[in-house]
């Protein structure tokens, strides 16, 4: 039997982050919005080419395939663009054979006050004014930077996520730049209170529902020895010892699941994107988010001390 919608996983994407919307925003911003319907509607029935979100939202939505009585997994679209413009943008959902049938068309006004209507665990954009809105309203939001996209037929889905100010809220980081960096002073600080769990950061609950799945995966390899995952989850943080037990102890004490944890202090978190290319990770901080990355979807989560002006 389906989920009802109160209990889906519910990812929110916009258009121009599921789909290759740029030449569509150069109309826009070059020629007005006439020029931008009028061009929409005379390319109606020409496809779009994938977005920057395309291969986690298609990965996602692949959960209700393996659980297809449940369905527990769901995604709506949130654009900016008007209703007649939505048009094309369900030709190429219905195209690439996205089972999307629920959306939010808001004729340029940001969708993300529309969060909480749709039950969104996350609400995934290219607009950073729109991502900055959500957050401030603490909902939970991540802007994606362009990069290329790559998708290939294997459909595991793997998402990698930065601790502190993202998961876990921004305590430890506040005590870090509260102490002018000095790392005997965190370390300390974390060691005193390292049975004391941390409060969840903006995607605390999406990493907690996230980690539901990977303890049914768990169970269905215990079962068959012969069943491939389709979900793996990482956290990258930059955290060591001795600062990683209290890290460790708060997944414990939310009970959740997580399949690779690294430990950095200090080495480049891009030496493990480039080995387990994952379809989303989320960071904090921009200083970790390397453009030159390729084929690797990295998102901003605009949270935090780190994120002051």
């Amino acid at each position: 039997m389906p989920y009802p919608i109160d209990r889906k996983l519910v990812v929110a994407v916009s258009s121009n982050a599921l789909f290759d919307l740029e030449k569509e925003d150069e109309i826009f911003r070059n020629e007005g919005l006439n020029a931008f319907k009028k061009y929409q509607f005379q390319n109606k029935k020409t496809n779009l080419n994938k977005g920057i979100a395309f291969p986690f939202i298609k990965r996602f939505l692949n959960i209700n395939s393996v659980y297809n009585e449940e369905r527990p997994v769901e995604v709506v679209l949130l654009s900016k663009n008007s209703p007649e413009i939505g048009i094309r943008i369900f030709n190429a959902i219905k195209h690439y054979n996205l089972d999307i049938s629920r959306a939010a068309f808001t004729s340029g006004q940001s969708p993300y006050k529309y969060i909480p209507a749709y039950n969104i665990s996350l609400f995934l954009s290219i607009n950073e004014i729109d991502v900055v809105n959500a957050i401030e309203a603490n909902y939970a939001a991540g802007r994606i930077l362009r990069t290329s996209v790559l998708d290939d037929d294997d459909m595991e889905l793997r998402v990698a996520f930065d601790f502190d100010g993202v998961i876990a809220d921004d305590e430890a980081e506040k005590v870090y730049a509260e102490s002018g960096g000095q790392l005997d002073l965190y370390y300390q600080y974390e060691t005193d209170h390292n049975k004391i769990a941390l409060n969840p950061g903006p995607l605390g609950d999406f990493f907690k529902k996230l980690s539901f799945f990977q303890k049914l995966e768990s169970k269905k390899e215990e079962k068959n020895k012969d069943y491939k995952k389709i979900l793996k989850t990482a956290i990258i943080t930059a955290r060591n010892a001795p600062a990683h037990e209290r890290a460790i102890n708060t997944l414990k004490e939310w009970d959740v699941e997580v399949d690779e944890m690294f430990l950095l202090g200090g080495i480049e978190k891009k030496r493990i994107l480039n080995i387990m290319k994952p379809h989303l990770f989320f960071d904090d901080q921009l200083t970790h988010l390397d453009p030159k990355l390729e084929n690797i979807p990295l998102v901003h989560i605009p949270f935090g001390i780190t994120n002051k002006k």
